[in-house]
């Protein structure tokens, strides 16, 4: 008899005037990728079970719907769907943001399309991060929200535990991110092909961008890896992020590499590729230039470990994955 596979709860929210065609597509999308990942048979993959939570007034989302009822398992990631009918902070209460901020507290992934990354702006979780949004709101959101990089023109942003998508149909690369984080590039690209939809090629190529773990529980690590993804991991040292969690540095060391698998600075560099991954994706400035931005000083150590963690030199990866930035749409 095989070992049952562990299970990992994916919420979508409900709140008022959310596209319900989001809503019902992201658990189509989720449903098939289940689907293939059990035709693989292999045990070490998640099963993805997708839950509904409505939100209304000012109290708590509740959940309405879940594809596999059983005992809670924490929320590993939240989905905040695109708004047809535009989107106000009126629209805001908050009782629901707080529960985004508490899901994000826990180390679940918060994922906004379209103005769904408005309501994440209103939490504050974007503070002092880098984000995106639909073109009709750009001139708006960098107003209300100065203390976010708005990067308006880059048509997606994962920042690791907060991503957000500026397309209305946006839904469906970010349903696809989060596959790919928890199944796999081969079984996410299998899914795009069933569904017939657009998926970048760049991590069945060269891995998946670089998915933190972040339901691992211990709060003093979690705590260290939301502040290294809000400055970028750019000029930090093992002495700094002890004490930001609070521990001595050998206690800190073991338990970060317990929690998230990998050593502090192997972490650093991932999420520093990561984001230059995105940079030669979206942008047009030069490699030296991406790598100061992420954090190098040495151009030359930069291309190093871009190659050693992608397979690929930044020039042929931006030539090969790389887009024209997308206008921003009519002014």
């Amino acid at each position: 008899m095989g070992v049952e596979r562990a299970i990992v709860e994916l919420a979508v929210l409900i709140y008022p005037g959310a596209q319900m065609a989001a809503v019902h597509g992201l658990t189509d999308l989720f449903g098939v990728a289940e689907r293939i990942a059990a035709e693989h048979q292999a045990q070490q993959l998640p099963s993805l079970r997708v839950s509904h939570w409505q939100a209304d007034g000012d109290q708590l989302p509740v959940r309405v719907y879940d594809s596999h009822p059983g005992p809670d398992v924490g929320l590993i990631a939240v989905l905040i769907p695109p708004s047809i009918g535009g989107f106000s902070q009126a629209q805001a209460p908050q009782g629901l943001l707080r529960w985004l901020r508490q899901q994000h507290a826990g180390g679940a992934t918060l994922g906004g399309v379209c103005v769904g990354s408005i309501l994440l702006a209103e939490s504050g979780l974007l503070n002092g991060r880098s984000a995106t949004t639909h073109w009709t709101s750009a001139k708006a959101f960098a107003e209300r929200y100065p203390a976010i990089r708005l990067k308006a023109d880059v048509p997606i942003v994962d920042d690791g535990d907060l991503i957000t998508t500026a397309g209305l149909m946006a839904w469906s690369e970010l349903g696809l991110r989060l596959v790919d984080r928890l199944l796999g590039p081969s079984i996410a690209t299998a899914t795009a092909r069933f569904l017939v939809v657009e998926h970048s090629d760049s991590a069945s190529e060269c891995g998946s961008n670089f998915a933190p773990i972040l339901s691992h529980g211990d709060a003093a690590i979690l705590k260290v890896q939301h502040w290294l993804q809000a400055n970028g991991a750019t000029d930090v040292s093992l002495t700094a992020m002890a004490e930001r969690a609070g521990l001595e540095e050998r206690t800190f060391l073991r338990r970060f590499r317990a929690a998230t698998g990998l050593k502090p600075t192997e972490y650093c560099q991932h999420l520093r590729v990561g984001k230059a991954r995105e940079m030669l994706e979206f942008t047009n400035g030069t490699i030296d230039h991406i790598a100061w931005t992420v954090g190098y000083q040495d151009a030359s150590a930069f291309r190093a470990t871009f190659r050693k963690i992608t397979g690929l030199a930044p020039s042929d990866y931006r030539t090969r994955f790389g887009v024209t930035p997308p206008a921003a749409g009519p002014r």
